[in-house]
């Protein structure tokens, strides 16, 4: 056999295995409520590709590829597990295997690892938990996706209705095809069906009444067999407590902002502060995408070499506040043709690293130029360090965390040396540390933070809503603190 035999006999070897996989995967997910993740990203209804994929993706943060044929072993393992409602990562019980030298089994390993989600420790499923969405938009569509993909399994949250102002003729059509079809994430991963006769969206098997207000008070959600439902009120129209107290309608439990809040609404950032949330507080934001996108990555260099200050530069794509072509804006600049120039604006991301870190007494000042791409942004985090360090210190505090640290799933990171925006498109993470941008000189960091500020955002929305109404399950193996 020839090299090149050889080593296409060896990804059809491959190709195999991750097919095998698949079941298991499905299986897992929909009997038993776990997400299979590798590395912090999920595996659940991936192609044969996508999960080989995954597996090569970890020589960017773990230094080597990842093999399915190491992966396999432990995936096995958990089926014979009596598992309850979690997420179980194989790439890091692969990797934590590897490390461990007592001579254990990859069985005896795995139940040992993931005993908290196994037997008398196990969560038991819960009933779904209604959720409302209030506007349509951007955000809306993205997270109405996320949400329907996290149906798979009949329990945690599920899409009851959304909420839109009246559009003429065929609405609920064209809000069907746009939620079809989408110029930057692509086409819905699966099936959308209309029933115009009783105003209902059918996605992937979920029913999601499309209900028309141009009020948050016109609206009783009993009246459409909504109960003690979390809404998500996506249209940024009210950011203060007395506005958002209007959607507290019958039916409505809790309410989540899309945008910073002002006044006492606390300002959320999944996996830094969320667990400060008072379990009776009804209203709360998710803050913005910038804010998400700065304040772990800020965290983890706080607690690691602390921060006596910082400025972030947001270097944005433009949004649908801005104008296609000149025209009047009540800001100044953003009413200057989007798609066409750099447009220097305000952000209030830097004043919002207070309320997520209360603790951290730095100054951080910030400033935003939104740029002409439809889609993921870069944050560019300054900060004068409390000791001295090096770039490589930094790099590798910064990979460790993104790999075993309780913010995982918010920061990313790349060593790839021609990494550009549109590889971040579709991010799950906060943000993403571009290794080979950081530049450490003595006591002074600066980091550039990739972040796609739809998506990415949309997925921490979607983590405090599963915070909030008790479905957000444990990792396994847990992270290191």
């Amino acid at each position: 056999m020839t090299v090149n035999e050889d080593t296409f006999a060896n990804w059809k070897s491959r190709e195999e295995i991750a097919e095998s996989m698949i079941p298991i995967i499905g299986k897992l997910h929909r009997e038993r409520d776990v997400t299979v993740l590798l590395h912090s990203r999920s595996l659940v209804n991936k192609s044969v590709v996508s999960i080989l994929k995954t597996h090569r993706f970890a020589r960017q943060i773990a230094g080597e590829e990842l093999s399915v044929t190491e992966t396999l072993p432990f995936l096995q393992a958990l089926t014979a597990l009596d598992l309850g409602p979690s997420q179980i990562d194989i790439g890091m019980l692969a990797a934590t295997y590897k490390a461990d030298d007592r001579g254990l089994s990859v069985a005896e390993f795995t139940a040992e690892a993931v005993a908290g989600a196994t037997g008398a420790n196990k969560i038991e499923c819960r009933a779904p938990r209604d959720v409302v969405l209030y506007g349509f938009g951007r955000i809306g569509r993205l997270v109405a996706r996320l949400l329907i993909e996290k149906a798979g399994s009949g329990n945690g949250l599920r899409l009851r209705a959304l909420v839109v102002r009246g559009g003429g003729d065929q609405d609920i059509v064209k809000r069907a095809s746009l939620l079809r079809r989408d110029s930057i994430h692509g086409q819905f991963q699966g099936t959308i069906t209309v029933d115009e006769a009783n105003s209902t969206i059918i996605a992937n098997g979920n029913e999601i009444k499309v209900i028309y207000a141009n009020d948050p008070t016109e609206v009783d959600y009993t009246a459409y067999g909504i109960n003690d439902a979390i809404l998500i009120d996506n249209t940024g129209k009210w950011r203060d407590r007395e506005g958002l107290s209007k959607h507290l309608r019958p039916g409505i439990a809790k309410v989540v902002l899309t945008a910073p809040g002002k006044g006492d609404v606390p300002n959320i950032v999944h996996g830094v502060n969320h667990d400060m949330l008072k379990p009776d507080e009804q209203i709360l934001s998710c803050a913005s995408c910038t804010t998400n996108a700065i304040v772990p990555p800020l965290k983890a260099m706080a607690d690691e070499y602390g921060v006596l200050r910082g400025h972030v530069e947001t270097v944005h794509s433009f949004t649908n506040d801005q104008n296609l072509l000149d025209n009047y804006h009540k800001s100044d600049r953003r009413g200057r043709s989007a798609p066409l120039n750099m447009v220097i604006t305000e952000t209030g991301a830097a004043s919002a690293v207070a309320k997520a870190l209360p603790d951290l007494k730095a100054k951080i000042t910030g400033s935003s130029i939104r740029v002409p791409v439809p889609d993921v942004s870069i944050a560019i985090l300054n900060l004068q360090l409390a000791r001295e360090t090096t770039r490589e210190e930094v790099v590798e505090h910064l990979r460790e965390v993104s790999l075993t640290s309780p913010l995982r799933r918010q920061i990313d990171f790349t060593s790839a040396p021609d990494a550009v925006s549109n590889d971040f498109i579709g991010s799950r993470h906060a943000s993403i540390v571009d290794a080979g941008a950081t530049k450490v000189e003595g006591d002074n960091a600066i980091l550039y933070l990739w972040y796609d500020n739809e998506f990415g955002y949309s997925c921490q929305v979607i983590r405090v809503v599963q915070h909030v109404s008790g479905v957000e399950y444990p990792t396994y193996p847990a992270p290191a603190v």
